[in-house]
């Protein structure tokens, strides 16, 4: 059998089923599809990623971008500047050790508009001693 055939048979029943009204009333119907962002996992493993997160397991890129755009929040909403330099310094440390375990560096900027607010927002001025950061 050609896979031809196989096609015009999955077809036909598919449209049988429509006929009987399978598909009416299905969870999600209406609704629009959530595509999931994998693109900071490297291509040869989204597979078995895909599979882990069905199962329930986050892989640890996706909980290392998540963490580092919680630190970039975090920093935009810093409150002073030494806060902000403390703040700065926790998201340049998780880019680092995250670009470390990949083959390509981290983007941040996803959102342009947001990234430019994050770094507007950052100004150090004169010097920081290590004992001031430390509080």
């Amino acid at each position: 059998m050609s896979l031809c055939l196989f096609a015009r048979i999955a077809e036909r029943r598919i449209e049988e089923a429509m006929a009987r009204g399978e598909f009416e009333n299905l969870e999600g119907a209406g609704k629009p599809l959530v595509f999931e962002d994998d693109s900071m996992v490297p291509e040869d493993l989204r597979m078995a990623y895909k599979i882990l997160r069905n199962s329930g397991f986050v892989p640890p890129e996706i909980l290392e971008e998540k963490e580092i755009l919680t630190a970039a929040d975090l920093l935009a909403k810093a409150p002073d500047e030494q806060e902000r330099y403390r703040r700065m310094n926790k998201l340049q440390v998780l880019v680092m050790r995250a670009n470390m375990r990949r083959n390509r560096p981290i983007c941040l900027e996803k959102n342009v508009e947001y990234y430019q607010k994050v770094v507007s927002r950052v100004e150090i001025r004169g010097s920081c001693d290590v004992t001031d950061c430390k509080k």
